[in-house]
């Protein structure tokens, strides 16, 4: 109930780390959630900060929004939000950042919690949707990319 995929950025971690954690830019880069915006008077990324995303799930819908909690906030080194109720999340989301060669790697990975019905929906539909994630993720990974090495 979990995946990742990691890509190499010819940009130092602070470059990347603006971007994964800037949620405001997540329809510039997620072939699924179109946009992003701050809740609860928070203005930007800190531990505990909420924010809303407005999903088109499978790029073809339905469309909703989520509701989302930052649980880890280190400038230049990790990035993630839980999303569901804060403190219960139904899904966590990370983005940690190592230092590599002449930029960075960046990984980003989602977890589903262990809750009864999600491990049933992951058996069956759990194929299918592992594979979406990851194309997805490689596709905003690979867009975040695209901008952070012409920002040189």
């Amino acid at each position: 109930m979990r995946g990742s995929v990691t890509v190499h950025i010819a940009a130092p971690p602070h470059r990347v780390w603006e971007l994964v954690s800037d949620v405001t830019r997540i329809g510039e880069f997620s072939p699924e959630t179109f946009e992003a915006e701050w809740t609860g008077g928070a203005t930007g990324p800190e531990v505990g900060a909420r924010f809303r995303g407005h999903v088109k799930r499978n790029g073809i819908g339905p469309t909703y929004w989520t509701s989302c909690t930052v649980i880890a906030c280190e400038p230049g080194s990790e990035f993630a939000f839980g999303v569901g109720p804060s403190g219960r999340p139904l899904n966590t989301w990370r983005y940690p950042l190592v230092a590599a060669d002449d930029g960075t790697d960046v990984t980003e990975s989602f977890e589903l919690t262990g809750l009864r019905w999600l491990r049933l929906y992951w058996m069956v539909l759990g194929w299918a949707r592992g594979r979406t994630n990851r194309d997805g993720m490689r596709t905003t990974l690979e867009r975040m990319k695209a901008i952070a090495e012409t920002q040189r």
